[in-house]
């Protein structure tokens, strides 16, 4: 996959001068340009939703504009053409879905995120659940789809054995296909537990 998803998104996140640095994340852009993809929406919903203050809403909203990824009019703000090329390539790359609680999950609010065929950038696990608990999860779990089944990075033990009811929620929720990687993620908070998804799926895509 090219990497326009992560470099525009990064680059919207750096500083500019003159200016303080901006008060939110790639996770905020990501999850705002979400909002957008089903309807126009308003700059006090994108403050709710996102969990952010007016003073960042308005800073979001700008560079996604001055990027032109979005337009901002009375009705609110929707994606242009080219947001919407952004998105169609988030969603070809990353599934993101609330999950029930099971033997994986350590929380109230959970998160499975899918990463298309990006197994090969797995090692151990640690960096996506560095990640998630940096962005504030209590726990994530990397788990790999490799010949036809789950199975956790650097071993051959399969998760349908020890875990049935995680597995099976995996399966019918997310479809998983060959060399694809998952990440389940807990948190106490539900916009909390999809930043933290959306920061262990941020480490398995390309940087350059």
């Amino acid at each position: 996959m090219p990497s326009t998803l992560k470099q525009s998104l990064q680059k919207l996140t750096k500083e500019k001068a003159p200016g303080p640095s901006p008060s939110f994340s790639t996770y905020h852009l990501l999850l705002a340009i979400e909002l957008m993809a089903d309807k126009s929406v308003g700059r006090n919903k994108l403050a709710r939703e996102l969990d952010i203050g007016q003073g960042a809403v308005r800073t979001l909203i700008g560079r996604l504009r001055d990027a032109g990824l979005i337009t901002t009019l009375k009705s609110g703000c929707s994606l242009t053409d080219k947001g919407f090329r952004l998105w169609k390539e988030y969603r070809s790359t990353i599934k993101k879905i609330g999950i029930e609680k099971n033997e994986l999950t350590f929380a109230d609010h959970n998160v499975a995120v899918l990463v298309k065929n990006r197994g090969q950038k797995v090692q151990t696990g640690m960096e996506q659940r560095d990640a998630a608990v940096m962005a504030g999860a209590k726990s994530a779990t990397t788990i790999l789809f490799r010949e036809g089944r789950l199975v956790f990075p650097s071993t051959i033990r399969e998760v349908d054995k020890d875990f049935p009811k995680a597995s099976a929620q995996i399966v019918k929720l997310l479809e998983p296909q060959e060399n694809d990687a998952i990440v389940v993620v807990s948190s106490d908070s539900p916009r909390r537990a999809e930043y933290a998804a959306l920061a262990a799926a941020w480490t398995l895509l390309d940087n350059n």
